[in-house]
Formats: C-alpha cells, sequence, structure tokens
C-alpha cells in the first residue's frame, strides 16, 4: 500500500495543536491546599466531578481510615485538578446536594475523586446525614468512631470538631464536664484544619488528553492483589519472608510436600481468612487489631501463627483431595472456593471421624457437581455461606449443616458437550478419566501422580496432558469430551496424531490391550472403527463410555443414593435405650 501524504496545511495544523497540549500541560500548576480550603471549594460549588469517573465505591471505614491518616500526618496523596468552565448546575457530592453557581475556572476532579468527596461530606452538616460519611471523634478512646445514638458528652460529631467557634460552644455551653478533654479536641481540630494536601491543576482544553490521564493514573503499572496487601500490612515481626510473599511461600510449600500444584494466591488468603473466621470479604487491614480478636475464632494468635496454621489446615484439605476426593492436583479442581471451606472445616478438625470424611468426600462432589448458584450469585459469597456452617467444637454439626439444603437437590453429571479445561464441567470429567489410571500408549504402565505433576508443571493447566485424539473431527462433535485423552508424555516422544498410536501402540506383547483401552473409556471395537476412519461412529461411541466412566465415578464420590447418617458415636444410645424402655412401660 502507498502511504499517503499529508498536506502542507494539515501539517502544520497538527504540529500547533501538539504544541499546544504539550504547553497546556507543560504550565499545569503545582501546589497545596489545606482541608479548610478544599472544603470551602467544594461546598461553593468549584469542586466537580467529571462524567467519566467511577462511581463513588468508598464506605465507612474507608472514610475513617482516611481522618486517621489525616490526624496521624500519614500521606493521603496527590489531588488531580482539571481547569475549565463549571457552569451553573445541580450538584451531588457524596452526601451533599446543592446548586452551584457557575465558575469560569472549575475545577474538574481527575484523582481525587473519593478522598475529597469525603473531606467535603463529613466535614458538612448535610453531608454526614449518609451514613457512610457519618463520623464523630471519641474524646476518650482517642479515636474515630460512629456517631453516638445517645447523648455522650465525650463524642464529638466531626462537623462541630472542624468549626471552631461551634467547637467552644460545645465545650463551654453544651458538654462543661468534658472540659479536660479541650486539649486533645484542639489537637485534632488543628490537625485536620491545618492538613496540607499537595495538588495539580492542569490547563487543557482537550478533554480526550485528560481522560487519557486519568487512565494512565488508574491503570498504569501492575495493582497489588487482595494477598499481597495482606501479606504487605501483616508482615509478622519474626518473619523472614520477602514482603509480599507469604501466600506465595504457603503455597509452593504444599506444592513441595504434596506435589499440588501452585494455588494461586487469592485463594491461600481466602483459606488463611477462612480459617479465622467465615466471612473472606472482611476489612483486611484491621484482621489483627485489638478490635478484631473478639470476633475471630483463633483471635490472640499473631500474624505469623496464623500463617503457619493456616499452611497446615490447607496442606490437610488438599490431602483430603488427593486422599479420599481423587482430586490429584490442583488443575482438576472443580471450584476453587471449595478448597477454602474445606481449609476452614479442617482448621477446626485435624482428624475428624472416617465416617465423617466419607460424608465431607460426599459434600465436596455433590458441591462441586452443583456449582455456586445454590449458596450465592459468586464464589466469594458461596465461602461466606458454607463457611458460615462450620462451627468450632461441632465437627459432626458442622458436616450436617454442609450437607443440608440446597446441597440434597438431585444431582446432574456433567456435560460431555463444550469441552474446554478450565470449565468445572470438563475438569470433573478429566478426574474420572483420572480415575480410570490412564496407562501409557507407549510403554502400557499406568501412569503415577509425579508423572502427572510434571506433565501439568509448564503451564500449570491440563492443556498440555488432555490431548486430542483427532486433528478433524466432524464439525458437530468439535467439541466433544470423547475426542479428548489423557497423555502424560512430552510432545517430542508422540507422534504427530494420537489417533496413530491408538491404531498401532508400539507395546511389547506383555501388555494387556483390553486393560489398555479400558484405562482410557476404549475397547477394541472403537479402535478398529478409528482405523476404519469412521470418525463419527468413534467419538459417539467413546462419548457413551465416557459418559458411563463419569457416572460411575460420581455416584461412587458422591453416593447420592445413601443415607447421610452421622457417626454411630454422635448419637446418645443411652437416650435412645431410655426412650425405648419408656415405651415398653
Amino acid at each position: 500500500m502507498i502511504p499517503v501524504r499529508s498536506k502542507p496545511r494539515d501539517l502544520e495544523n497538527r504540529k500547533r495543536r501538539l504544541m499546544t497540549t504539550h504547553q497546556s500541560i507543560s504550565q499545569s500548576a503545582a501546589k497545596t491546599f489545606t482541608v479548610v480550603d478544599l472544603v470551602a471549594e467544594a461546598l461553593k460549588g468549584r469542586i466537580r466531578i467529571p462524567e467519566f469517573q467511577r462511581p463513588l465505591r468508598w464506605q465507612w471505614e474507608d472514610v475513617r481510615r482516611l481522618f486517621d491518616s489525616i490526624v496521624k500526618g500519614y500521606p493521603i496523596g496527590n489531588l488531580l485538578f482539571w481547569k475549565r468552565l463549571a457552569p451553573e448546575a445541580d450538584i451531588k457530592l457524596g452526601g451533599l446536594r446543592f446548586r452551584a453557581k457557575q465558575f469560569d475556572e472549575g475545577w474538574w476532579v481527575v484523582d481525587g475523586q473519593q478522598r475529597l468527596t469525603s473531606l467535603a461530606s463529613v466535614l458538612s452538616e448535610e453531608g454526614g446525614q449518609d451514613e457512610r460519611f457519618a463520623l464523630a471523634y471519641d474524646l476518650r478512646r482517642e479515636e474515630f468512631v460512629h456517631p453516638s445514638r445517645e447523648e455522650d458528652g465525650y463524642i464529638i460529631p466531626l462537623p462541630i470538631l472542624f468549626d471552631l467557634q461551634r467547637l467552644i460552644r460545645w465545650f463551654t455551653k453544651d458538654h462543661p464536664e468534658a472540659g479536660e478533654k479541650l486539649d486533645e479536641a484542639s489537637r485534632v481540630t488543628r490537625a485536620i484544619r491545618e492538613y496540607q494536601v499537595p495538588a495539580y491543576l492542569v490547563d487543557q482544553n482537550d478533554e480526550a488528553v485528560l481522560r487519557d490521564i486519568f487512565d494512565r493514573l488508574n491503570n498504569y503499572g501492575r495493582r497489588l492483589s487482595r494477598a499481597e496487601v495482606f501479606s504487605a500490612l501483616h508482615p509478622g515481626q519474626t518473619s523472614s519472608v520477602e514482603p509480599f510473599s507469604h501466600f506465595q511461600q504457603i503455597a509452593e510449600s504444599i506444592h513441595g510436600e504434596r506435589g499440588f500444584g501452585i494455588v494461586d494466591g487469592d485463594t491461600v488468603l481466602r483459606a488463611v481468612l477462612a480459617r479465622r473466621g467465615g466471612n473472606v470479604t472482611r476489612d483486611i487491614r484491621v484482621e489483627f487489631s485489638d478490635r478484631a480478636r473478639e470476633t475471630r475464632d483463633f483471635g490472640n494468635e499473631a500474624p505469623e501463627e496464623a500463617y503457619r496454621q493456616g499452611e497446615l489446615a490447607l496442606s490437610r484439605a488438599v490431602a483430603f483431595l488427593q486422599e479420599d476426593a481423587g482430586v490429584p492436583h490442583f488443575a482438576f479442581l472443580p471450584y476453587r472456593y471449595l478448597l477454602v471451606v474445606l481449609t476452614r472445616f479442617f482448621a477446626h478438625f485435624p482428624e475428624p471421624n472416617p465416617r465423617n470424611c466419607v460424608l465431607l468426600r460426599r459434600w465436596f462432589w455433590r458441591a462441586a457437581l452443583i456449582g455456586p448458584g445454590p449458596f450465592s450469585s459468586s464464589w466469594t459469597n458461596a465461602i461466606n455461606n458454607l463457611s458460615g456452617r462450620i462451627t468450632a467444637n461441632d465437627e459432626t454439626g458442622s458436616i450436617q449443616q454442609l450437607l443440608n439444603n440446597p446441597i440434597d437437590q438431585s444431582v446432574s453429571p456433567p456435560s460431555l458437550t463444550g469441552f474446554r479445561t478450565s470449565s468445572a464441567a470438563s475438569r470433573i470429567v478429566l478426574s474420572a478419566l483420572w480415575a480410570l489410571k490412564p496407562r501409557s500408549l507407549l510403554t502400557g504402565q499406568s501412569y503415577d501422580r509425579q508423572q502427572l505433576i510434571e506433565a501439568i508443571q509448564p503451564d500449570a493447566t491440563l492443556a498440555g496432558v488432555s490431548k486430542r485424539i483427532l486433528s478433524r473431527e466432524p464439525e458437530s462433535q468439535k467439541a466433544w469430551a470423547a475426542n479428548r485423552i489423557l497423555v502424560l508424555e512430552a510432545e517430542d516422544e508422540l507422534p504427530m496424531f494420537v489417533a496413530d498410536l491408538l491404531i498401532a501402540p508400539p507395546l511389547g506383547r506383555e501388555v494387556d490391550e483390553h486393560d489398555l483401552f479400558a484405562s482410557h473409556a476404549l475397547d477394541a471395537e472403537l479402535i478398529k472403527t478409528l482405523a476404519e476412519g469412521n470418525k463419527t461412529a468413534f467419538l459417539d461411541g467413546r462419548q457413551q463410555r465416557i459418559k458411563q466412566a463419569v457416572a460411575d465415578f460420581v455416584e461412587r464420590m458422591a453416593e447420592t443414593r445413601l443415607e447421610d447418617t452421622p457417626p454411630l458415636d454422635s448419637f446418645d444410645l443411652d437416650d435412645m435405650a431410655a426412650e425405648r424402655d419408656d415405651a415398653l412401660i
């Protein structure tokens, strides 16, 4: 293609626009504002929120921490304003609603919406009517709290604390009994009013440039995961672990011990949180604070102990999956939330009754087949729902609660069409195929778990070990499980097409082909059909064999037809005998 040359006038116009943009951004002013200044400008209506800003997301605890940081002198970040005309308009700013006049030089918020909205709303009477911005200061405890619903002479609402005249009147006329705390109130008032916030004011007429700046501020760089934030906030006093890596170390340790694969950091974090309390969406910043200890199952432990005990509980859950539930590797796990719930169970009951282990296996596979839907629309909420059913010191009751509705609804086998190794249904199918103890098509020997670990290792998924049998299967059968087979050898050890290996496997005479084919949900008749080139009949036949293998596996693991009676020792046999004696009288 021949490039189109720009006309000289076009080039001049483009050059002029680029120069104008560069000059406008270069002339952006760096200033500092006190909180008093910022709140005053916000209440006048000079500060506006552009339409491209995200919705307000902060909640009360976020607002409390902002003011706590201000009083402690911690940095709260820079602000970025866009200077441009702000027409007369109805303003909505957090808990504030008012009519603002026109400003020829309005300050449109590019970065800092949550902070500015919180400052203006908390420190004004009207804004504090919104529960998210209702903040007070407890003079006795010297911390920010919810406003007291009853008259309390030591809890001052922030709008009063911020206004010097109202503060003096509050002490002299309304609450003279708190006079000895006047110095503390004055200290907090000065800290808030005089706090300096750095800000940049960009003079730029092109909104596209501001959108670009906004996008770069919010998306450049890799954001820390929740697990990394938790690890950084709670490093532990004696920990030798590098910052942000506690959960990575736990995952690597369990993989080294069990060969389960590397569990992702956020799942490990949720497992550690679930062990200490059912709600894994709680505020991780205060996990080991004095206020949180009363609501945690292991409230008195330090971070180091929480990490150590969390790893032990997670390791027990992994051992259960591998040895009892038929899940050999993390890549086979249908839903990660189930591992989190199991971790909580094994944290409280490290050596459960054998009968409860059977019931737990049933629950796991029934839950895996049903999915998180009956519990919640998201798997995070499903964790909270199910973890709440596990009660300390009540092993049998916890198991029965897990097995309770809606788990006892009818369980359907996974779909054998739409096969994708990343889907829960397909992972269940692959678990059933692994349970057949598949044999190598090269040696005839059964694969072991170490071979599985090594084969999965390169990309930590099942895509590399779930090989396609036919390279060009019929379109209607393109995504069938029937066209997948577990083969653990490396690509360079295999022929180009697995079908060729099935038709003529290079095996010794001592290998029983019947057992070999059965270990892959195949038989001699299907191999003959494949050799004849009848792809449709081959896939139809193998789909039926896989369907039966999966049904057998599901029934063996979930045991939906059996009664879920608790262990015998959970019954009070003396009371039962007494009841029978009473019935005979």
